[in-house]
């Protein structure tokens, strides 16, 4: 088994979009923004952020996303971090997750945060192994509208 996350470029938009719906299929409501990403969009956020896309035998399997927000460039938001169904399990998000832990401390990034659907709060376990922290105070920037806002999460990198 070779695994291998590699940064993601811009001509990998419509594979990430791809991977994004797939990974929300089934798993996610139906209200969700993931389950229309857009090539489009996936473009725009690489070219003011980045990604990371996960390979497994040189098969792409996940993939997770960055911005910095709007208003502070040292904190980032991860977004659309999501596994295939069939590799679910196999703890293959620790490496997403881990390479973009990383890729935050190179470049100087203060602070992570995230956001996990009201109606997944069990995943809130997931990132609390990885050192993330319910902050309540904090209100997701792209948060749907049409959504319960979800919980946000945070990782201090640096105090």
């Amino acid at each position: 088994m070779n695994l291998q996350v590699r940064e993601a470029h811009t001509d990998d938009a419509t594979l990430i979009a791809d991977l994004t719906r797939a990974c929300w299929a089934e798993r996610v409501a139906a209200s969700s923004s993931g389950h229309r990403e857009s090539t489009e969009r996936v473009l725009h956020d690489l070219q003011r952020g980045g990604g990371f896309v996960l390979q497994l035998d040189e098969k792409p399997v996940g993939s997770a996303r960055w911005l910095p927000t709007d208003t502070e460039t040292d904190v980032w938001e991860i977004l659309r971090m999501g596994v295939l169904h069939t590799y679910r399990g196999l703890g293959l998000s620790q490496h997403l997750m881990e390479a973009l832990i990383h890729r935050a401390r190179s470049a100087d990034v203060n602070e992570l945060r995230l956001a996990v659907r009201a109606d997944q709060t069990r995943v809130a376990d997931l990132y609390a192994v990885f050192e993330f922290e319910l902050a309540p105070e904090l209100e997701y920037t792209r948060a749907n509208p049409l959504e319960e806002p979800p919980i946000v999460m945070r990782r201090w990198l640096k105090r």
